[in-house]
């Protein structure tokens, strides 16, 4: 972690870094370790060779992010900050001003009163500004912070013509021959144009501040779709127009180290890119369509994931059952659910609890998301026959103690597993099936024989994800009696009175949601199920069973969180269905 006490590190001959600190921005900045200190000396030296005002240098280099630049300002200067969602319908008319000064400072009026006029300003500290508008003006200037993109989107839609700040790139491109897109060496040039790589940098940037996970650019006959995935759920944002879609895609595939001359076959790659003060690992998948790639970015957040098991959605009663699993000296344990369910990263929380000097733990993924330190992660590579199976043979050899599999994919890999778990090793893996008591029917359909099964898998964990609730726009509201027996409450926990909570729209959060938390149920291999296994029951059986044993089932996780105002119903209804 960086804290400001970092600024102690600094070469006292280093001048130019020195006095830096003494900008109360910057040293607000390291102190809440928005800022690291290494970055700040990268911005000073490139200050010093290409001059500008550091700030903004360090915004443009993607050291910081505009929005923690204006959380800054307006803390210091203790200003409100003004976000879009505040600004009026209409500017006040300033016939003394012209639109290219306010651009140029970065300077949007909102309200003018009693000879007053109150501007959201980037730079609210620029005493400079602020003198010249109030004589240019003959008003009394009323400074608000503001985030920079925001003052510039609002200056074009109140005052020039309502042009957003991607309209205001895709201006600058230029158009495309048809003729010209089979050229890879045109293609290369156009994505190496200053508009485009604006284009694509603005693209992922609104993708980070929106908490997007995935980004998807889809090519359509006559327009270009970009939609961001939010918790879970696609959101439709503006896009670059048709015109651009060669030059964007072709961007993506150069940062990606993709051939930018193959657009028949789908290619995988990775992009590390600095956006606002974070470094982000891309995913990028590219497919061919009839009109063009698709591309998907997977955005994996190093600095923001967290391997808490509290922060995952477990309570004390599955977080136990799990943890005692864990710490089975052997066997097989099963993290089931859709794509997409939060399997890896409940399965990367398990392997950093399991994370000891003395235990060696070594796993196969495809691909590998994130880097844990002390762990050896293999990537599996089909293309050159490293797949889950081969490298699993070769990892029994190297003498681990705990291995995770990616995925159970097939009766090969699956054989592996048993035998390694046989032989005295802890395995964890992931199956796609619906619920906990699915994923030894999909074993046993696989072909895994009933005895080796019920006497090398230890528990079974199914997860779904849900939106939580934002805790400050949500709003209680009683369930009635006949809606509770419908749902099941009463069986859950006695017959109180119900109270579940429902999302509000704000300003600042329209869905009224924010984040995600995991639904769960564990299923422990216990005598009487294993022998309903080795009956070849049914997976409802299997359920059955467990339920009359106290599992509580992903539904009824959900409920509980419901009442406690994590989630909704409508969430919970949304993922479990099929329950």
């Amino acid at each position: 972690m960086h804290t400001g006490e970092e600024t102690l590190e600094l070469e006292p001959s280093d001048e130019a870094t020195v006095a830096s600190l003494n900008d109360p921005l910057c040293e607000f900045l390291l102190e809440k370790e928005r800022l690291k200190a290494n970055d700040l000396r990268r911005a000073v030296s490139y200050q010093e060779q290409h001059g500008g005002e550091l700030v903004t240098l360090l915004v443009r280099l993607g050291l910081v992010s505009e929005r923690d630049v204006a959380e800054a300002e307006a803390a210091l200067l203790e200003l409100p900050l003004v976000r879009t969602a505040d600004l009026p319908d209409e500017a006040p008319e300033l016939p003394g001003v012209s639109v290219r000064y306010l651009k140029q400072n970065l300077i949007l009026p909102i309200e003018e009163a009693n000879g007053d006029l109150t501007v959201v300003m980037a730079n609210p500290r620029d005493a400079f500004a602020r003198k010249a508008l109030s004589m240019a003006s003959g008003k009394n200037i009323i400074p608000r912070v503001g985030i920079a993109s925001e003052i510039e989107n609002g200056i074009e839609k109140l005052l020039g013509g309502g042009r957003s700040a991607m309209g205001q790139i895709v201006e600058s491109l230029g158009g495309e021959d048809e003729n010209d897109l089979e050229d890879v060496e045109h293609l290369r040039d156009l994505a190496s144009e200053a508009p485009v790589i604006r284009l694509v940098n603005l693209i992922m940037q609104r993708a980070v501040e929106g908490r997007a996970s995935d980004i998807h650019i889809e090519p359509f006959e006559n327009r270009l779709k970009v939609r961001y995935r939010i918790d879970g759920v696609l959101q439709e944002v503006e896009a670059p127009p048709a015109k651009s879609t060669a030059a964007v895609i072709s961007r993506i595939k150069i940062m990606a180290k993709l051939n930018i001359a193959e657009r028949r076959l789908p290619q995988d790659g990775r992009i590390m890119h600095r956006v606002g003060g974070k470094e982000l690992d891309l995913r990028v998948s590219t497919v061919p369509t009839s009109h063009g790639e698709s591309v998907v970015m997977r955005i994996l957040d190093r600095e923001s994931v967290v391997l808490d098991f509290d922060s995952l959605g477990f309570d004390d009663k599955i977080r136990s059952g799990f943890v005692k699993q864990l710490e089975m000296p052997h066997g097989i344990i099963l993290v089931t659910g859709p794509t997409g369910s939060g399997k890896t990263t409940t399965l990367y929380t398990a392997l950093s609890a399991l994370n000891t000097p003395e235990r060696k733990i070594i796993t196969v993924e495809d691909p590998v998301e994130y880097q844990l330190e002390g762990i050896n992660q293999i990537q599996a590579k089909s293309s050159i026959g490293l797949d889950f199976a081969h490298a699993l043979r070769s990892i029994v050899r190297q003498d681990p103690d705990v291995i995770m599999i990616g995925e159970m994919r097939d009766l090969e890999t699956a054989r592996i597993a048993i035998q390694s778990a046989l032989t005295g090793h802890l395995v964890l893996s992931t199956i796609h099936t619906n619920d906990a008591a699915g994923g030894v029917t999909r074993m046993l359909d696989m072909g895994v024989e009933d005895y080796l099964l019920t006497s090398t898998v230890n528990a079974i964990l199914a997860q779904r994800l849900v939106r939580t609730l934002d805790p400050q726009s949500r709003e209680p509201y009683e369930v009635l009696p006949e809606l509770a027996q419908e749902l099941g409450l009463p069986e859950l926990d006695g017959g109180r009175n119900y109270q579940f909570y429902r999302p509000v729209a704000s300003p600042e959060n329209p869905t009224g949601y924010r984040g995600r938390t995991s639904i769960l149920e564990l299923l422990e291999m216990s005598d009487p199920v294993r022998r309903l296994v080795m009956q070849h029951a049914t997976s409802g059986e299997l359920q059955d069973q467990a339920v009359s044993e106290g599992m509580r089932t992903m539904y009824q996780d959900g409920l509980l969180k419901c009442q406690t105002g994590v989630t909704t119903l409508d969430e919970i209804l949304r993922v479990t269905q099929e329950a």
